[in-house]
């Protein structure tokens, strides 16, 4: 998930009105009222406006870890979009201090919180280096990975490989938006050209059975966002059917070929969704109860977490959901 598309419409109205702008829900609504991606992107743009100073930051932080909280969720590894705080120079290491202090205070001792920075594809290759840079050198802040998103129709995948060794060389983790509107040729680019160990979405997969077969047989996770690609008109180019509904998102599919996949929510406040959310479509796809709950396995497994820390929380979550009747 996205650190800036959890901006829900009230908080979006107080980060306005903090810069001398007076929103209304109603105003923040329209805006987060799209079909296609490119809808999206200007309505991204148009809410991470109004992020200008660390305070801001903080609030956000703040509002996602109480959301959080309130699903019951215990670990998270948030994308944070470095590179457009870089476009519009602002300080990333004093956001990204102020993030990890409100994340980390007592409030939400219960939840552990890491970051993702993300370089915007369109922004280009030089761009992409120096969020590989800063999350190279803010790892102290509890960033973990780098990854990149955006418009990955934006640019030759090989063009991000410096950007992505740069992040490798110092010890971080690495994941990459592909075959969510582009095709699965971009799935692979991104494994093989910039050694992604996870894919942020990846449905294009749906389209090419040899790279789902790689994809299984590589263990590499797709983070899967049902809601977020029937909103931006993903699911629909990948399915060729412009009136496809969830019940075409291929995550079923995909775990019952074998596939390592996690369902996840993308930009929620922008989606309108929740992760509980999620897990309900996944049950109304068809997935069985004890499936949903190797569904949530398969999100430890594919996290980040150090080793011990992993294994600690598989056991955690394994023995609740036996108490619960779910394994």
């Amino acid at each position: 998930m996205h650190l800036e598309g959890a901006i829900a419409p009230e908080t979006a109205v107080e980060l306005a009105g903090r810069h001398g702008v007076k929103l209304t829900i109603e105003d923040v609504a329209a805006r987060y009222n799209y079909s296609d991606f490119s809808g999206f992107l200007e309505a991204f743009k148009w809410v991470t406006s109004y992020l200008r100073t660390p305070d801001d930051y903080a609030l956000i932080t703040r509002r996602l870890a109480e959301e959080l909280l309130r699903q019951n969720v215990v670990y998270a590894e948030v994308t944070i979009s470095a590179g457009v705080m870089l476009r519009r120079m602002q300080n990333v290491e004093a956001n990204l201090a102020a993030i990890q202090e409100t994340a980390t205070s007592v409030p939400f001792a219960r939840l552990r919180l890491a970051w993702i920075l993300d370089a915007t594809r369109q922004f280009g290759a030089d761009a992409a280096v120096e969020v590989a840079r800063c999350a190279s050198q803010f790892q102290r802040l509890g960033v973990v990975a780098f990854g990149m998103g955006g418009d990955e129709l934006a640019g030759p995948t090989v063009n991000f490989r410096p950007a992505f060794d740069h992040a490798r060389n110092a010890g971080l983790r690495l994941v990459c938006h592909a075959g969510e509107i582009g095709g699965p040729e971009l799935v692979r680019e991104a494994i093989d050209l910039l050694g992604a160990e996870r894919i942020g979405h990846g449905i294009a997969a749906m389209r090419d059975p040899t790279l789902a077969e790689f994809l299984a047989a590589r263990r590499i996770p797709l983070e899967l966002c049902p809601t977020s690609n029937l909103r931006t008109g993903a699911l629909a180019k990948q399915t060729g059917n412009p009136a496809a509904s969830l019940k075409d998102h291929p995550l079923l599919a995909f775990f019952k070929k074998g596939l390592t996949v996690t369902v996840s929510t993308d930009d929620p406040a922008m989606f309108h969704t929740d992760l509980l959310a999620e897990y309900s479509h996944a049950a109304s796809l068809g997935l069985t109860s004890l499936q949903l709950a190797h569904l949530a396995e398969q999100s430890i497994s594919a996290s980040f977490l150090p080793p011990m820390d992993k294994r600690q929380m598989l056991d955690d979550f394994r023995a609740a959901a036996k108490s619960a009747g779910l394994l």
